[in-house]
């Protein structure tokens, strides 16, 4: 068994741990959105079907979706960075074998092998948890979590110069890297944290749940495919219910699981990661839209060229970074519940008034910018509320959880948007276009999307009661010696050991 260590290792980090954590997020979300400007031409690139090439990008969702959970789980066990290591390595292995092949199947197994990493960005969280002191987690936290958004924004137009003007194999090249750099640069700078959870990881559990995603997410990113009424598409999702539903039974019944559930059904947990789900699927609306609206030529579009478009949607991602110092003050005074209803109201007002900013580049702009505002303070507000409300021995799974969440939104947001603007397209020399009622109508799922979150977001508690093994007063970080006897022993709801705790393995001895 793997004892949960209690040093406090706060204050110990140095200054460099947060931009290289952050640098590593970043290089995992470019590998996101970096087949982005030649998505239209991998059929001819790949020589496959439309349908078959589709696989390219959708075994990257899979494979991230399924690693998430279970890369967070293995890094509270065995150590985040030797996880995020690890992440990253087998992204620079993707991405070298992509970058050397224009075989379809070969492809799929780089774009797979790519997916992993996106475990990266709950490590990140994990590792900031555990090292950063209280007046540096904020913003810390804020910059890793907007991460997914900022090196998506930047990508973007890097990746539109690359491919109009070389190999696009280049584009993974580069990947790789930007991937080994990363990794070296955490070898150097981020220390091992030294929070453990105590327990073996729970395989059974980790092959349930990577089914039942499975079951679950192709449905969703193939169903235009095969069509929504299809025995397939009803087979699968049918299978999905059921798998994950045995899986929950299962996981209630292991000492140590893969996610505990129990702590997940908490209101501020549950809440917060049926919000992130909302806040995913906002943030890829704008996307998905903004770049075909720029692209289209005029009038069905702005007739911009791939690199003009991708510059127009980079404040996106630009922005979002820059909220994290912002955030850290707007969390400190009224608490990451107020900054995240902030955010979403942000967003709202973003994709409000963006209904009617679609007839000059300047005007995807502004709704570019407005949007990154809004998407930066809910993504920041997402990682504080997870981690008020798990055990530290926990925060790697928890994050790992919620950061799956936000990618079922993407998945969901991609699935209806496509399915969507296919139904409102023009057809104009037997070529499908979308029209600008298909856009608008986008944007108005993206408003009810955040509508949803909004609501959710007003019931979660205003400073949310934390998790019995989180209340380590100020006197506990002062004193490490009571700190450790606070950690080692099992609290009830009263403050007092209790004998269930440790039955079920959540703490060591």
């Amino acid at each position: 068994m793997t004892q949960m260590t209690t040093d406090r290792p706060s204050g110990r980090a140095g200054g460099a741990v947060v931009p290289v954590l952050a640098f590593a997020g970043i290089v995992v979300a470019v590998m996101q959105t970096l087949l982005v400007p030649v998505v239209k031409d991998l059929p001819r690139l790949l020589d496959a079907s439309p349908a078959d090439a589709t696989w390219v990008l959708t075994s990257t969702l899979l494979s991230g979706a399924v690693a998430t959970p279970i890369m967070g789980r293995l890094g509270d066990l065995y150590g985040k960075r030797r996880m995020l290591i690890a992440s990253l390595a087998v992204m620079v292995v993707g991405a070298l074998v992509s970058a050397s092949t224009s075989d379809l199947i070969l492809m799929i197994t780089g774009r797979t092998l790519q997916g992993v990493a996106m475990g990266a960005i709950p490590l990140g969280i994990g590792l900031m948890r555990d090292m950063l002191p209280r007046e540096r987690l904020g913003s810390a936290m804020a910059l890793m979590s907007s991460s997914i958004g900022v090196g998506g924004g930047l990508a973007l137009p890097a990746a539109a110069l690359v491919a109009q003007n070389s190999d696009w194999h280049a584009l993974y090249s580069g990947a790789a890297a930007l991937g080994v750099l990363a990794i070296v640069l955490t070898l150097a700078v981020v220390p091992e944290s030294p929070v453990r959870a105590r327990g073996t990881f729970d395989l059974p559990g980790a092959l349930g749940l990577s089914a039942g995603l499975l079951l679950f997410l192709l449905p969703v990113s193939k169903g235009g495919d095969w069509g929504w009424s299809s025995g397939t598409t009803l087979g699968l999702s049918g299978a999905a219910v059921v798998v994950l539903l045995l899986w929950g039974r299962m996981e209630l019944r292991r000492a140590a699981p893969l996610v505990d559930l129990r702590t997940t059904a908490r209101r501020e947990v549950l809440l917060t990661n049926l919000a992130s789900i909302m806040v995913g699927v906002s943030f890829f609306v704008v996307s998905l839209v903004l770049p075909q609206l720029l692209q289209l030529p005029a009038g069905h579009g702005l007739g911009q060229s791939m690199v003009v478009a991708g510059l127009c949607v980079a404040p996106l991602g630009v922005t979002m970074m820059f909220t994290a110092p912002l955030y850290a003050r707007l969390s400190t005074r009224y608490g990451p519940k107020h900054t995240l209803i902030l955010g979403l109201l942000i967003i709202a007002a973003g994709y409000g008034g963006g209904l009617g900013l679609m007839d000059a580049v300047w005007q995807t702009v502004v709704t570019s910018v407005v949007l990154g505002a809004g998407i930066g303070l809910a993504y920041s507000s997402l990682p504080a509320l997870i981690i008020g409300a798990v055990p530290a021995s926990e925060t790697g799974a928890a994050n790992g959880l919620n950061t799956l969440m936000r990618s079922i939104g993407t998945s969901v947001s991609s699935a209806v948007v496509g399915m969507v603007l296919a139904n409102t397209a023009d057809t104009v020399g037997g070529v499908e276009i979308p029209t600008l009622h298909g856009f608008r109508v986008s944007f108005l799922i993206a408003t009810a999307a955040v509508a949803v979150g909004l609501l959710l977001a007003l019931f979660l508690p205003g400073r949310p009661e934390p998790h019995p093994r989180l209340r380590a007063s100020s006197e506990e970080d002062a004193n490490p010696a009571r700190a450790e006897t606070a950690l080692r022993a099992p609290l009830g709801t009263a403050g007092v050991p209790t004998a269930r705790a440790e039955a079920r393995g959540e703490v060591g001895p």
